[in-house]
């Protein structure tokens, strides 16, 4: 079965990326304009597994298109480069909504009392199954680089990070011996983060970042491809691993387009 996968996967990524598929990433997605011709082509291969394997919904009376998909799955499929990767293997749906949504749960008020909460969101990610999304903030995210928000990058961070069952703020790492390091460094920043947001000094990190280990992770991943430069001066060592584990150096790109 692996290997009927492995097989069918690489005859997607070997097949011609539809022209107008490529319009759309160089319209709404500039972060691809970054990346070097050989990541380029990479990611067209990636973006043709992940459509064929992933479901999208339209969600609020929202049309899907080809805009939507193509917009979406470009982002999501950045994660993956230079990396061995499953694609999401636990995520089946993408939920699309036309923009902001309404997320319902529950909070404990007092011990042993829950009453249920209403949220406006702009993505979620559930660990198995589903990943949501507002449409005018995918598109919004996708078109300024720099800010250090974007929905897409955000949420399937959650999903790296929930493969292997826990939303921890430590995805699967290729060694057993990469996880004593990677949680030293990313529980130092982790707790810095909260500092700075607790006596409200300026980051580069979204002070959402100091929620949990996961939404840290999740806020990290945001800032290192959209102010890797900005990142690396400021948390060294967090950019280092990153940089490790994406195995990408989108400070390097960024500095290069500059020069």
């Amino acid at each position: 079965m692996f290997g009927f996968k492995k097989r069918r996967r690489e005859k997607l990524r070997n097949q011609s990326f539809p022209p107008v598929w490529l319009e759309i990433i160089e319209k709404n997605v500039p972060i691809y304009h970054r990346l070097p011709e050989p990541d380029q082509k990479e990611l067209q291969g990636h973006i043709l597994v992940f459509l064929a394997e992933k479901n999208f919904e339209g969600c609020g009376g929202l049309e899907l298109t080809d805009d939507i998909k193509i917009t979406i799955a470009a982002q999501a499929c950045i994660l993956l480069l230079h990396r061995q990767t499953d694609y999401y293997p636990g995520l089946y749906s993408i939920l699309v909504y036309p923009g902001a949504f309404i997320a319902r749960g529950y909070v404990e008020f007092a011990p042993g009392y829950y009453g249920e909460t209403e949220q406006v969101h702009l993505g979620e990610s559930w660990k198995r199954g589903a990943l949501i999304l507002s449409w005018d903030d995918v598109l919004a995210n996708a078109g300024d680089v720099h800010d250090g928000h974007n929905v897409v990058l955000h949420e399937f961070a959650h999903q790296l990070d929930s493969e292997d069952g826990r939303a921890n703020g430590a995805p699967p790492l290729p060694r057993r011996s990469m996880y004593v390091a990677w949680a030293r460094i990313l529980e130092k920043d982790y707790a810095k983060l909260q500092k700075d947001a607790e006596e409200g000094r300026p980051t580069v990190l979204d002070e959402y970042g100091a929620t949990n280990p996961a939404e840290f992770f999740a806020v990290a991943t945001e800032c290192f491809f959209e102010k890797p430069v900005q990142l690396q001066r400021q948390h060294p060592e967090l950019y280092e691993k990153l940089k490790l584990y994406y195995q990408q150096d989108p400070a390097e790109e960024q500095l290069g387009i500059r020069n």
